[in-house]
């Protein structure tokens, strides 16, 4: 007896597709392509080495040069120190009241910083500040040393870390960006880190969009020229060395959408924030990005053989978000593939089959599809019965 397969096609209405938000389907792989015919407009030029901006929600790739191009990232680095400072606290290995003493080392080190004083304590939420806002080396520094030890111990960290996001082209080896021949990175890399970031510390990402700090007396605006811009704009992150010239990885939340924008080394400060708004404002333009499906959704209810019940529903355990061009949506078209027989038991979570997009004909994506619930196997009697039945299916 030959396996055979399940098909459905369906459309969705305008309705369907937007009236759904929220959360996006990390599990699945980005689209490598959007599919035409609606006009979408190149990138606009970038005066930059390097650049990526992403769809938030549907990890989705809008445009890029040189993405994967190894570059200097300078205070761009303090993203993943901020994320192990953030994981420690929240696994309660530092907590945001105490008080931490820096060290020596962090009052002398170079660079920008926000005036600790050696052998004086500094409560943790006002370092994570200084780093964030004021991206201050010594806030940095004096993390690092209480979450590993040293400096040293909590670069191992930061490269562990980086392997677990899937940064495949990071090496780090300080906490603060100071240059270094083995400290590097892509605007890919640095854009996976942001998304993490914002989904994984959602109680921490406010901080990005404070404009000022002041500790010891010192009041530090915030370097990201765009939170005075754009309403819109709510993080992130700047960086400059003078051989990595000035970068900025930029988020804008409009409309419902997310977008995440890296630009590196670019000629100077006004530079940084004009090129990097350029990309926000051409991703939140000129796509959409609608929730197909949300989380626990049964797309079809499929037939289960020999088992304690005759049909389970198959979906995703994720929203799952398309990026799509503007006004595209309603003329998506689906193809369910399921396959048959299914027979008990069935894991839920476990893969069985595949669902493929398309838009006027042009496939967009496949991907798979899951049981969103257990089935048992049934009696005996059960079993008995349905195997007779597949024979004469």
């Amino acid at each position: 007896m030959n396996n055979s397969v399940a098909n459905s096609v369906f459309s969705f209405s305008r309705r369907q597709l937007f009236k759904l938000s929220v959360l996006a389907f990390a599990g699945l792989s980005s689209l490598t392509a959007i599919a035409a015919p609606d006009f979408v407009p190149p990138a606009p030029a970038i005066a930059g080495r390097a650049y990526i901006v992403n769809d938030f929600y549907s990890n989705t790739t809008l445009a890029s040069v040189d993405a994967d191009k190894r570059v200097e990232p300078a205070s761009l680095t303090k993203l993943m120190t901020a994320y192990l400072t953030f994981k420690a606290v929240k696994e309660g290995k530092i907590k945001l009241d105490q008080a931490l003493v820096p060290s020596v080392k962090a009052w002398k080190i170079e660079g920008s910083r926000m005036f600790v004083e050696p052998n004086k304590p500094v409560r943790v939420d006002d370092l994570i500040k200084g780093m964030i806002v004021q991206s201050g080396n010594d806030a940095c520094i004096t993390l690092a040393e209480a979450i590993a030890g040293s400096e040293e111990t909590f670069a191992h960290m930061m490269n562990d870390m980086a392997k677990k996001l899937g940064m495949k082209n990071t090496h780090f080896m300080n906490a603060t960006g100071l240059p270094n021949a083995d400290h590097y990175t892509t605007a890919r890399d640095l854009s996976i880190l942001a998304a993490r970031i914002i989904r994984d510390f959602p109680e921490f990402f406010p901080i990005y969009s404070m404009k000022d700090f002041t500790y010891n007396g010192v009041k530090q605006p915030n370097r990201n020229l765009l939170l005075w811009r754009d309403p819109n704009v709510d993080g992130m992150k700047t960086g400059h060395t003078n051989s990595a010239g000035f970068c900025l990885v930029g988020t804008m939340k409009r409309d419902g959408r997310r977008v995440v924008s890296v630009v590196l080394g670019t000629a100077n400060e006004e530079a940084r924030a004009t090129e990097s708004l350029k990309l926000l404002n051409y991703g939140i333009q000129f796509f959409d990005t609608p929730k197909l499906y949300a989380k626990g959704q049964a797309i079809q209810q499929v037939k289960v053989w020999k088992g304690s019940e005759e049909s389970l529903g198959v979906g995703f355990l994720q929203d799952f978000y398309m990026t799509l061009p503007k006004g595209a949506a309603s003329r998506v078209k689906v193809k369910l593939v399921t396959q048959q027989p299914l027979i008990a038991p069935v894991v839920g979570g476990q893969k069985v089959g595949q669902i493929t997009f398309s838009l006027d004909g042009k496939a967009l994506g496949t991907y798979p599809v899951v049981a969103l619930k257990q089935v048992s196997q049934a009696g005996v009697w059960g079993r008995m019965k349905d195997s007779v039945k597949l024979w004469f299916e």
